[in-house]
């Protein structure tokens, strides 16, 4: 008889033997030929020793801030960033027009401040995007990008790159690198809000939402309630986080950031196995049942109906589900219509369990059609 254990290890091996990784790659004028938005970063990666542009796998005590100015191609489909193998093409690939290393943390505070009153009044929100497990310094840094265009999201756009080994085999590693990364992310935050923006929302991925989540409970354990009142929302994709963990962090927080929105999926490959390896039934983000998160003031999207290959990050990657949340001008008034019963623009089944609330989204034709 197989074991559990072979098992993962044969899923591990699956993974390991993916395409070669997507690097940063420059194109000063690459923004002539493509629309570019700027992405802020802060990092606690290592510098890369053969040039400023990247950063590595190794950690760092000290945090690193830099922009990065990020061509996304018009022509392609949602959710899919492409890599340039030969000749890098703006109408087609990836790139990075322009990249700023900021020498204080002062100079990217007020390059931030710049960008945030350059908007309108209403727009001047950042989007912290904390990639997660298995993942090089550009696929976190363009993913950013790449879901900041696909979702239309108004603000600024920041990401914070903890040291991930981006490889399959060292989730251990990953683990103890986000856990290693929670004072880089408190810094990310109070830097943030420093440069005056009017709210923060976190997108935390997989393991990143781990250390999000820990983060935000060290921010409450030091007191500083004027961070945590301006994170005007927190989204968690596939969060690989263990349910009593998740509790006990929602406790010590206290009152969660409003929105607070949790995509789950019971068709998560990845998750399946990282549940067999921490030796629990289920993760966070597999979660099938909105009951264990009765007590909490959380919205579950499962988005399972939308999962395909692994399922790991179908929110950003699955066309048909950009098209449907690309269509939600504001999350908070869509939400508050699905806990009144109203599934018009979130089509699907909807499950009220005390403070938490369920919606099991379905694919229609058209936002706004008749759920099914």
């Amino acid at each position: 008889m197989v074991s559990a254990r072979h098992l993962a290890l044969a899923a591990l091996l699956a993974l390991a033997a993916c395409a070669p990784r997507g690097v940063v790659t420059m194109l000063p004028g690459a923004a002539e030929l493509a629309p570019a938005r700027s992405v802020y970063v802060a990092t606690t990666r290592q510098a890369q020793a053969d040039g400023a542009e990247t950063y590595g796998i190794g950690r760092s005590k000290q945090a690193f801030f830099a922009r990065y100015d990020v061509t996304v191609p018009e022509n392609r489909e949602p959710g899919r960033i492409a890599w340039p193998r030969d000749r890098p093409d703006p109408t087609r690939h990836f790139l990075t027009d322009d990249a700023r290393n900021f020498d204080a943390a002062a100079e990217f505070r007020a390059d931030l401040s710049r960008a945030l009153a350059e908007r309108p009044a209403g727009q001047r929100d950042a989007v912290i995007f904390v990639h997660g497990f298995n993942s090089t310094f550009a696929e976190g840094l363009y993913r950013t990008a790449q879901i900041g265009a696909d979702l239309a999201l108004p603000g600024v756009l920041v990401h914070y790159a903890w040291p991930s080994r981006a490889n399959p085999l060292a989730y251990a590693y990953d683990r103890e690198s986000a856990l290693f990364a929670r004072d880089g992310l408190e810094r990310l935050l109070k830097e943030t809000a420093r440069a005056g923006t009017r709210r923060m929302v976190i997108v935390a991925h997989s393991m990143g939402a781990e250390l999000a989540m820990e983060t935000l409970r060290q921010i409450a354990i030091g007191g500083d309630r004027a961070v945590l009142d301006r994170i005007g929302g927190v989204v968690l994709i596939s969060p690989d986080l263990d349910l009593d963990l998740f509790r006990i962090q929602a406790d010590r927080i206290g009152t969660l950031p409003q929105p607070f929105v949790i995509f789950t999926s019971r068709r998560d490959r990845a998750l399946a196995l990282s549940a067999r390896l921490t030796g629990e039934r289920q993760r966070l983000g597999n979660l099938s049942d909105p009951e264990p998160l009765a007590d909490y003031d959380v919205t579950l999207l499962d988005v399972s109906a939308f999962s395909r290959g692994l399922g790991h990050f179908a929110p950003a990657t699955s066309p048909d589900l950009i098209r449907i949340l690309g269509r939600i001008a504001e999350v908070d008034s869509a939400l508050a219509l699905e806990r009144a019963g109203r599934t018009g623009l979130l089509p699907g089944a909807v499950l009220t369990v005390q403070n938490a609330t369920q919606v099991i989204l379905s694919p229609v034709a058209a936002i706004g059609g008749a759920p099914p």
